[in-house]
C-alpha cells in the first residue's frame, strides 16, 4: 500500500476521484471523553450552567462532519446524505462515548467526516464543561467501521 496524497516528486496532492464509480458509502467513528464524577453527573443530569451539553455537542459534531473539507487540507468536499451523532454514558469510568455515523453516495469515503464529527463533539463537551473540570481527557478516537468503495468493508477489531 502506498500513500495516495503525494505525487511522484513527493508533493502533496488532492487525490483525483473523477474516474471512480459512485457507490453508497458509510463510516462510523467513535471516541471517548473522561471527566471527574462531579462533572459527569452534571452533564448526565443536565445541570451544567451553559445548557444541555450533549444536545449542543450533537449539533457541533454534525456541523463538524459537514465542514471537514474546510479543516483537512486534502479532503474532498462531499454531499453528505446523513449524519447521526449519539452518546453513551459510562458511570463507572465517568466517561461519555461519542459515535458518529456518516453516509453519502459518491466517489470517495466519509471516514474523515465521521472522525471529525466525533472529535468536534468531544471538543464541544470539553468547552462546555471546562469550568467544572479542566482535566478532562479525550481518547480512543478511531474508525469503527466503513463500507463502500474499492476497498470494501472495514471493521475495527482491536
Amino acid at each position: 500500500m502506498e500513500f495516495t496524497h503525494f505525487d511522484s516528486r513527493g508533493n502533496a496532492v488532492m487525490v483525483e476521484v473523477g474516474d471512480k464509480k459512485e457507490t453508497r458509502r458509510e463510516a462510523e467513528a467513535c471516541g471517548r471523553i473522561f471527566m471527574s464524577q462531579q462533572c459527569f453527573y452534571k452533564v448526565k443530569e443536565g445541570a451544567v450552567e451553559k445548557g444541555d451539553v450533549l444536545a449542543v455537542a450533537r449539533i457541533a459534531g454534525i456541523m463538524g462532519a459537514k465542514k471537514t473539507s474546510d479543516l483537512i487540507p486534502l479532503c474532498h468536499s462531499l454531499n453528505l446524505t446523513g449524519v447521526e451523532l449519539t452518546f453513551e454514558t459510562e458511570e463507572e469510568s465517568g466517561s461519555i462515548r461519542a459515535v458518529c455515523r456518516v453516509r453519502t453516495t459518491g466517489r470517495t469515503g466519509v471516514e474523515m467526516e465521521a472522525l471529525t464529527g466525533v472529535q468536534v463533539a468531544l471538543l464541544t463537551i470539553y468547552d462546555m464543561c471546562k469550568a467544572i473540570d479542566k482535566s478532562m481527557v479525550m481518547g480512543d478516537i478511531h474508525l469503527c467501521r466503513k463500507t463502500g468503495g474499492k476497498s470494501g468493508e472495514f471493521i475495527y477489531t482491536k
